[in-house]
């Protein structure tokens, strides 16, 4: 094939190319009736992971929140806030070993994280496992200064059922603490 030819077809298919990405008003009728899809603000800033299953959580989607736990800890690392929110969204899953082994390992991380010490109570409750419950519900009341009612009560329940394991309160509820941020607390009710 001859050159000249050959560049004749090149600048054919490359103008034609150019043509079909070029906006050929498709969307026009939808933009102006308002039903066009929003584009994507780049700018934005995108929710922190831990926040978003956080909400999920009050919603009572666990999976979904393990899930947004899981991208939280998979964009800032394994830490104490991570694998307490994991190791609570398993817990409300039933997912008790499990549960149990992130609250332990989020405590060894820092050992002064009062949810991850009683959503390890509450794990130990639910497994009936009273006497190291009670003791992981009063470091959690220490550690706090006692100024959450939710821990006290725990603690309480906690002694009742180590006093008479058939011990069973009339409006008796699983509690569990996830945090929010620094010092800030949602109190998450089963």
């Amino acid at each position: 094939m001859p050159r000249p030819l050959c560049r004749l077809i090149v600048a054919a298919l490359l103008t034609s190319l150019l043509a079909a990405c070029g906006d050929t008003g498709a969307l026009r009728p939808l933009r102006e009736a308002g039903n066009a899809p929003p584009g994507v603000d780049r700018r934005g800033t995108s929710v922190d992971g831990l926040t978003v299953g956080h909400r999920l959580m009050a919603a009572g989607e666990y999976e979904l929140a393990l899930d947004a736990y899981y991208r939280a800890a998979a964009r800032q690392g394994i830490n104490v806030d991570t694998l307490s929110a994991i190791g609570s969204a398993k817990l409300r899953l039933g997912r008790l070993g499990q549960a149990e082994t992130d609250l332990r390992r989020a405590i060894e991380m820092d050992d002064s994280f009062v949810p991850a010490w009683n959503n390890l109570g509450v794990v130990l409750m639910e497994t009936g496992k009273y006497g190291e419950a009670e003791r992981v519900f009063r470091t959690a009341y220490a550690l706090d200064s006692g100024r959450s009612a939710e821990i006290r009560d725990n603690l309480r329940m906690a002694l009742a059922k180590l006093e008479n394991p058939g011990y069973i309160e009339e409006n008796e509820s699983d509690f569990a603490l996830v945090r929010r941020g620094s010092g800030e607390y949602l109190l998450l009710a089963r």
